[in-house]
């Protein structure tokens, strides 16, 4: 028998996939755990349906992700901390911090673990750092840091 997975059954198949299983199988165990739909045409034709729906929504966010770069490449996060002698700050800049401030100054939410930054700032200047945005789309975040007066 031919059935639409509805979610993962492991070892058998993955959500949204058309397999032929046997009928006791499906009948049985699949159908009966709402794991699976029987693959008749119209459930064929929903399934096309949300595929299409959801290669749209991919689309729209991977256009949207492009847009978001433009506009985190253009700026610069200004954060201020105390530094000892030659530049070097007491504690460091972390991600956290970084995204706050683009949260608060800039209104762009943006997750501090999608933020390459290794270990944190621990010097004065400027530093860029790449952000993934969308597994496509990385940005380059440039930040600031300013001595406290």
């Amino acid at each position: 028998m031919k059935v639409i997975f509805l979610k993962d059954v492991k070892g058998k198949g993955k959500k949204g996939e058309v397999k032929n299983v046997s009928d006791g199988y499906a009948q049985n165990f699949l159908l009966k755990q709402g794991l699976a739909v029987e693959a008749s045409n119209a459930n064929m034709k929903a399934l096309e349906a949300q595929q299409n729906k959801q290669q749209v929504l991919a689309a729209e966010e991977l256009e949207q992700a492009k847009e978001l770069k433009e506009k985190v490449e253009k700026l610069t996060v200004e954060l201020q901390a105390k530094a000892g002698e030659g530049g070097r700050l007491f504690g460091s800049i972390t991600t956290k911090q970084i995204a706050e401030e683009l949260q608060k100054k800039h209104k762009i939410k943006i997750d501090k673990r999608k933020m390459d930054l290794s270990e944190g700032i621990r010097t004065l200047g400027h530093t860029k750092f790449p952000v993934k945005l969308h597994p496509e789309v990385t940005a380059t975040l440039t930040v600031h840091v300013k001595e406290i007066n």
